[in-house]
């Protein structure tokens, strides 16, 4: 499950064409990273507290609460303490590697964005001296990369999201979520990306909101929501393996298919204001870029 001791060789022996997904996807996010995410991650996830750092001569400006009395004594002439952020935060991300996530009706698979996604969160973190870790799981948590830092580091984090092999199609994210806390002590930053068709894990939800700064990142696609009026269709089921075959000409067929999605949202929704959890919608057909900043904005003005 955790990384083995060859992993490093295993990076160096990918194919030109993979590592040319992953450095557009790098190249791609890196612009939004040094011009929209990294101030706004900054901003909106605080460090732990503040440490010392040194003593200056007061300035006119300067509170008075920061006076070193003993230091100003010594001098005659007031000195100040001056304090840092303690900057260095651990973020986890927990992605859902199930066989839903393999799908996508137009430019891209749920999987693809949730690399895209874990890659500006991951550059948004070390610009600011963070360490970024992965879970990855689907009916099982298949994979565990411990916390780190370094562009070598995120882009293999990228890496394993694209082309990590699970064994389970299926989805437990309570399984993953319990791991997770297993794992990760101290308080961490746990982005959780996933599409959010298993209906279940609530419990397990509520306790890592505790333990953790939780933020659920829901991946849909548009095929996922309507359904196309294309006359009988045979769909399968990319989790369990179940074939079912729809007259999708017949309206009351897509009126159900769409209500039951309508149905999963609201529940999830009301799930996700009555926990007090933070989240964001994200549609795979569109860009994530004004989701985000206003998920960013508005949570830093509920913590001013």
């Amino acid at each position: 499950m955790e990384e083995s001791p060859n992993s490093e060789f295993r990076i160096s022996m990918i194919t030109k064409e993979v590592l040319k997904q992953i450095r557009g996807i790098e190249i791609r996010t890196g612009r939004l990273v040094n011009e929209v995410f990294s101030g706004q991650y900054s901003s909106v996830f605080k460090g732990r507290g503040m440490e010392f750092e040194e003593v200056r001569e007061y300035q006119p400006g300067d509170d008075i609460r920061t006076i070193d009395w003993n230091v100003t004594a010594r001098f005659g002439r007031p000195f100040v303490k001056k304090f840092i952020e303690e900057r260095e935060l651990t973020v986890m991300l927990v992605v859902d590697a199930s066989g839903s996530l393999a799908f996508g009706t137009r430019c891209r698979l749920k999987s693809e964005m949730a690399a895209e996604l874990a890659a500006v969160l991951s550059f948004s973190a070390i610009r600011n001296n963070d360490k970024v870790g992965l879970i990855v799981f689907t009916d099982r948590v298949e994979k565990f990369v411990r916390p780190k830092k370094g562009r070598r580091h995120i882009l293999r984090l990228i890496r394993e999201i694209l082309y990590f092999k699970p064994k389970g199609k299926g989805t437990d994210m309570e399984q993953a979520l319990e791991y997770l806390n297993e794992v990760t002590r101290r308080r961490a930053i746990v982005f959780l990306i996933s599409d959010f068709l298993e209906e279940t894990g609530e419990k397990a939800l509520r306790i890592t909101n505790k333990r953790h700064d939780l933020i659920a990142l829901i991946l849909q696609d548009p095929g996922e929501k309507e359904m196309p009026r294309v006359g009988w269709m045979e769909m399968e089921d990319p989790e369990t393996g179940e074939m079912l075959i729809y007259n999708t000409r017949l309206k009351e067929v897509r009126q159900k298919f769409s209500l039951l999605n309508k149905n999963r949202e609201e529940k999830w929704e009301k799930f996700f204001q009555q926990a007090s959890l933070d989240h964001v919608w994200l549609i795979n057909s569109e860009s994530y870029v004004r989701p985000l900043i206003r998920f960013f904005r508005m949570r830093a003005r509920r913590f001013r």
